[in-house]
């Protein structure tokens, strides 16, 4: 009867137990304690059922799960997809990143300004005079519209000036022929264009090429950055989502733990009150429960410091109102028995990592800088073109005038003395007479303003061009000799940066993929430990209930197959973190984990 009575309290300890254990759903709150009324009534002995009212558990006032600053009356479900998407969305890292891409798109834009045109207007007056002469003034309103051509390193402008002047040479260079009242005034307008062609330096390549070459390949480089640093955000989520995970089951399993010490204590109770049993015994069961206690309570501030750890990687805002509901996760570590391949692993790291791909960039950033300098040691030979439609015109009036051959005084002296010679001889000679010449009038185009300046551009004698040619080129040329000499040593660098790199990579890589073949093997191990540490927990409680071992072997073999779960735990979620840090190091997280990342878009 005492064997029989011993094996019912046994199996009730065991399903009391697997109530307790049944925690491990993680939709449902862990940290509310197994109430122990749920004990089912039925007990089973040997092949027959007998069924008896289930034992009255011993009032115990347990523990305080509560954690500081967390309500668990509303848990948030979250599983792993959405707390890496929410990370994407609202980690403050991630938006620092996603700006640096921003900041960079306007400075593309900036330096591709160089090449957008340019509309001049110039307004001028002016007014001139020195002493003893009446004054001037004059009037100037030039325009142009000019541009860089991106494709042969040009440039060209459109002019169209109009200018009024009183300068007396301006006005000297019309042909004579007006009759003008005051100051008169000379139109002009020329409507035109400059086209400048460089045939050596900066044909190829320029400095404004070289910038916005180099300002792409930085938008590359910092959109690289914002997906490294995406990627690292991701790891970190998993790694922290597991460590979660495996708190809260760590718990589920102290809280377990906890309750079989409850059980022994209300088991030696029980036998203390029936004369079976020493005082003395219960201290040394009360003394492993505080001990239990002890690891429940430091496994409940695991479970706040991982949870704090993923809020922190998936909440903005410091005040969230989420910071004080407690997450529930839902999804299980997963396990594949399927090992990897080094090979396809090597080769998703060598296409994939980003700071392969940044180094890369700098490489090529540097192969235009060596461009660049190889052109500048080249002597500078431009052509220079221009063509013009000018127009003239004069104010004034446009008559005929009449004026004696001779009219200076000297001439008139001369002449008035011919003529009184010849009438004081005898016989006497005619008087000659001073000849009249009739100027007849300038054409009408020459007169008018403005407007009679701006037709006259498009007569067929307006059309003026010039072709001509700069070259220059300095003797040593040491400045481009020096920059292409600093490129070229730089292009070493960069390729031993690389090699070391890669280097990195490769290593990083098999440490990852011997990390998951380690972790898959440990999880193996593992399940196979708690498997033989149920053994023998078991055979260790029929030991014990027939007073052949003793209550400190008995602890020993439940906090061993506690420990056994755990190890079991750690054993899975290390398995999903040594995954999530060889997507890291094969940059293939995006992939794992089916996100889409927009690349910038680079202005051609």
């Amino acid at each position: 009867m005492k064997l029989w009575r011993s094996r019912n309290i046994f199996l009730l300890s065991l399903v009391f137990a697997a109530s307790a254990f049944s925690v491990h759903t993680f939709a449902q709150d862990p940290q509310v304690a197994t109430n122990t009324s749920n004990v089912p009534k039925a007990i089973y002995v040997s092949n027959e059922t007998v069924t008896e009212p289930a034992a009255k558990p011993v009032v115990y006032t347990p523990s305080n799960l509560n954690r500081v600053g967390v309500q668990t009356a509303q848990p948030i479900p979250i599983s792993l997809s959405e707390a890496i998407r929410r990370s994407l969305e609202s980690n403050n890292d991630i938006e620092v990143s996603r700006g640096d891409v921003r900041f960079q798109e306007t400075q593309v834009r900036s330096v591709s300004g160089v090449y957008d045109p340019v509309f001049t207007f110039s307004p001028n007056f002016s007014r001139s005079s020195t002493t003893g002469s009446a004054a001037t003034k004059d009037f100037r309103l030039n325009s142009n519209f000019g541009q860089f051509i991106q494709r042969g390193g040009g440039n060209y402008q459109v002019f169209f000036n109009n200018q009024r002047t009183e300068n007396a040479f301006a006005q000297a260079q019309v042909s004579a022929g007006a009759v003008t009242s005051g100051n008169s005034a000379i139109f002009s307008s020329s409507l035109g264009i400059n086209y400048t062609q460089p045939l050596a330096r900066n044909f190829k390549i320029d400095s404004k090429r070289l910038a916005i070459t180099i300002a792409r390949k930085r938008l590359e480089q910092t959109d690289s950055d914002f997906r490294l640093q995406a990627t690292s955000t991701i790891t970190s989520v998993q790694r922290a989502y597991w460590d979660f995970v495996f708190a809260l089951r760590n718990q589920q399993n102290q809280v377990a733990n906890v309750n079989l010490a409850k059980e022994n204590l209300r088991q030696i109770e029980a036998k203390i009150e029936a004369g079976a049993a020493a005082p003395l015994e219960k201290a040394e069961v009360a003394t492993e429960l505080a001990n239990r206690e002890g690891d429940l309570l430091l496994a409940t501030q695991q479970v706040s410091t991982a949870e704090n750890t993923l809020k922190q990687l998936v909440l903005r805002d410091p005040l969230s109102p989420e910071w004080q509901q407690t997450f529930v996760p839902t999804d299980k570590p997963a396990f594949n028995l399927d090992p990897l391949n080094l090979d396809d692993a090597m080769k998703d790291a060598m296409d994939n990592r980003f700071e392969l791909r940044r180094l890369k960039l700098q490489k090529e950033i540097n192969s235009e800088d060596i461009r660049y300098y190889k052109n500048q040691t080249k002597p500078q030979i431009d052509l220079n073109t221009t063509f013009s439609l000018d127009g003239l015109a004069r104010s004034g009036t446009n008559t005929a005038t009449t004026s004696n051959l001779i009219t200076s005084a000297a001439d008139l002296f001369l002449f008035n003395s011919l003529n009184s010679t010849r009438t004081s001889v005898l016989p006497a000679l005619p008087v000659l007479v001073n000849p009249t010449v009739i100027t007849p009038a300038s054409p009408a185009y020459l007169f008018g303003r403005f407007n009679r300046s701006m037709a006259n551009m498009f007569r067929s004698d307006a059309p003026n061009f010039s072709i001509g040619a700069t070259i220059s080129f300095p003797l040593r040329n040491r400045t481009a000799k020096a920059n292409l000499d600093g490129a070229q040593i730089q292009q070493q660098q960069l390729d031993a940066q690389l090699r070391g790199q890669e280097q990195t990579v490769i290593v990083e890589v098999r440490n990852a993929v011997q990390a998951v073949e380690t972790s898959r093997q440990r999880v193996l191990t593992a399940r196979r430990a708690r498997e033989n540490a149920e053994i023998q927990l078991d055979g260790e409680r029929k030991l014990y209930d027939a007073g052949r071992s003793t209550t400190f072997i008995l602890f020993q073999r439940e906090n061993s197959l506690t420990n056994a779960r755990n190890s079991e735990i750690r054993a899975e979620t290390d398995y999903n973190k040594a995954i999530a840090d060889l997507q890291r190091v094969t940059s293939t997280a995006f992939r794992a984990n089916n996100i889409n990342i927009e690349s910038p878009v680079v202005i051609k």
